[in-house]
């Protein structure tokens, strides 16, 4: 093997799906892809022409539009983009170019079709029609991903007429009887229906009319079993049960709404709303969203990149809305997301960070207008559940919807003098990202920015000394460190204790490699590209990061299915014991890599 096909075995095995391709099937690919490279504003296909293949950006960004060539989404690297027209009629539905000097891999099209074909896995992950997704997730979803927990119970001795109203107050469509915890029969509201008919008095057993021993399935099912079983039997609720122990159920509204729910369908329809309101409606489905992409077995970047793409087209969709209300902007502006959305990070839990950048031809009657733009998107973004931020870090802030020339002076003052706050500050400007807007107003000022900053040891070392605030929960005796007291007693906070240490040192490896991108993921691989990060520290660091965000997500995941609120705060208890020990094990990787970073030795032995 040469050097360059071990570089590019490297890479592709990094990405999905080509890391679950066994070598014998990955080996001939490799001699499939193209490098291809673009400059500036290049463009590297059109709408309505034959798509050449799959592109895998490889360096650079790039930049696609959709038949309003209205931007549909901003790509990096590791990201792939044309498989919509391929797995169309090959002709492309989209265009495409790039916004820097980028380089990229190509399939051409007829390799990328035997792709699909041979490969399972690469067929599920590229092939996005809805259709095709309803039956490879129902058959890639366990029963445990689907039903409801915990489902309303009662006993065979209870009357008819509690039975309904238990139905009616908790607003469900059946009613398990259980014993002690053990399946008895179920009752439904046709049950009800036909009891009523039936004039059968209303203090009669519900043990009379429920059906006795009804069809279950086992937790470890998977989706499609509950369609076939529903389907041949003309049911729509199944009990499920541990032998005889009812833990769960699954209706039909369960498996209506799993198959409803698909990234591209949220955002066609934020596209699409006329109001925060309408809006709201569709993101309440993100946590369901969650679930099954969790459940499907994702990755943790690819679920958090797709709940993202969610936030990043109502806030487009929102500030055209405000646009139609307001009328045209007097000077052009950019709407740029901070934080997790910033980084395309963005979990069941997400608050708004934002801010906005003015042309430097604004005049201060000008910025009324702009004071409501940032108003109405923000109050819409609360509507849909993104709440205000409680550091007030957003467009409404006047202090954060300013003229270029005073953002320059912002990070210009930060990098100058260091003091806590402007390290703060910059820790969240450094992850800027565009969303809608001039993107012009951004770039001169991020490089420029980015050159300074990195130039700077003084400025550099504090960014350092900053990353180190937030450590993992690392105990004595190979045990963890759960917080002591308090409403989150016990429990391990995986958002600040354990994702935020990688984040914060990817922000620093970018630094100092002077590196644009701001998602966590692609800084770390680019920091090893720029020998920033050591190969070995990067797998480490990668490895680490992938388990204790992905820890994050499914313990997200399973409070949702549990009805609850979905936080950071996972108890241990939730884990194996083997769990457990990896996760510790990530958990040293870090504290060793903060303590390389600390020590001035950014692991790049």
């Amino acid at each position: 093997m040469t050097k360059a096909t071990a570089d590019l075995h490297r890479f592709l095995t990094s990405l999905h799906p080509y890391d679950t391709m066994e070598p014998d099937a990955l080996a001939p690919l490799l001699d499939q892809f193209e490098w291809q490279r673009f400059e500036k504003g290049q463009q590297i296909y059109q709408r309505g022409v034959a798509q050449a293949g799959l592109y895998v950006i490889h360096k650079g960004q790039v930049e696609v539009r959709d038949e309003n060539d209205v931007p549909l989404s901003l790509l990096g690297v590791r990201n792939s983009f044309g498989e919509r027209g391929l797995l169309r009629d090959g002709v492309a539905v989209t265009s495409a170019r790039a916004l820097e000097e980028t380089t990229c891999l190509l399939l051409p099209a007829v390799a990328f079709a035997e792709l699909i074909a041979g490969n399972a896995q690469a067929r599920r992950f590229f092939d996005r029609s809805r259709a095709r997704v309803q039956k490879d997730d129902l058959a890639s979803t366990k029963v445990a991903d689907l039903m409801t927990r915990d489902p309303v119970a009662c006993t065979p001795e209870v009357t008819i007429q509690q039975a309904a109203q238990q139905i009616r107050d908790r607003r469900i469509s059946s009613l398990c009887v259980a014993t002690g915890g053990r399946l008895k029969g179920i009752v439904t509201v046709r049950d009800m229906a036909g009891a009523l008919a039936d004039a059968r008095p209303l203090d009669s057993k519900v043990s009379e009319i429920m059906t006795r021993d009804p069809l279950t399935l086992a937790p470890s099912a998977i989706g499609s079993d509950v369609l076939h079983m529903m389907m041949e039997h003309r049911i729509s609720h199944i009990p499920i049960c541990e032998g005889r122990k009812l833990v769960g159920m699954v209706s039909q509204t369960d498996l209506t709404r799993f198959q409803a729910v698909s990234s591209a369908e949220l955002v066609s329809e934020v596209a699409h709303a006329t109001t925060a309101e309408e809006m709201a409606e569709v993101t309440a489905r993100i946590p369901q969203l969650l679930v099954q992409l969790v459940g499907a077995g994702n990755r943790h970047e690819v679920v958090t990149r797709l709940i993202t793409d969610v936030a990043d087209t109502a806030t487009r969709r929102l500030l055209a809305l405000a646009e139609e209300k307001l009328g045209p902007p007097p000077v052009p502006y950019l709407w740029l997301a901070c934080g997790s959305q910033g980084r395309q990070e963005q979990t069941g839990v997400s608050d708004q960070d934002n801010c906005m950048i003015l042309h430097d031809d604004v005049t201060a009657d000008q910025m009324g207008y702009f004071a409501e733009l940032a108003q109405f998107v923000c109050d819409g973004l609360n509507t849909c559940g993104y709440i205000y931020c409680p550091g007030d870090m957003m467009a409404t802030n006047p202090q954060w919807c300013q003229p270029q020339r005073i953002w320059r002076n912002y990070f210009s003052g930060w990098i100058k003098t260091p003091d806590p706050e402007a390290q703060m500050l910059a820790s969240v400007m450094f992850d800027l990202r565009p969303i809608g807007g001039s993107k012009a107003l951004f770039e001169d000022l991020q490089e420029d920015t980015l050159k300074r900053a990195s130039d700077n040891s003084i400025f550099v070392a504090h960014m350092v000394s900053n990353s180190l605030k937030h450590t993992p929960p690392l105990g004595l005796l190979r045990g963890f460190a759960t917080i002591r007291s308090g409403e989150h007693k016990n429990t391990l906070d995986m958002k600040h204790n354990g994702v935020v240490p990688v984040v914060d040192m990817g922000r620093v490896y970018a630094l100092q490699g002077q590196i644009a991108q701001v998602n966590t993921r692609a800084r770390l691989e680019l920091a090893a590209e720029a020998g920033v990060l050591s190969p070995s520290g990067a797998r480490d660091l990668l490895d680490a990061y992938d388990l204790i965000a992905e820890n994050r997500l499914a313990h997200q995941a399973r409070q949702i299915q549990r009805g609850e609120a979905p936080d950071n705060y996972m108890a241990p208890s939730e884990l194996s014991d083997l769990e457990r020990s990896h996760l510790r094990n990530a958990f040293v990787v870090i504290k060793s890599l903060q303590s390389a970073l600390g020590h001035g030795r950014g692991s790049v032995s």
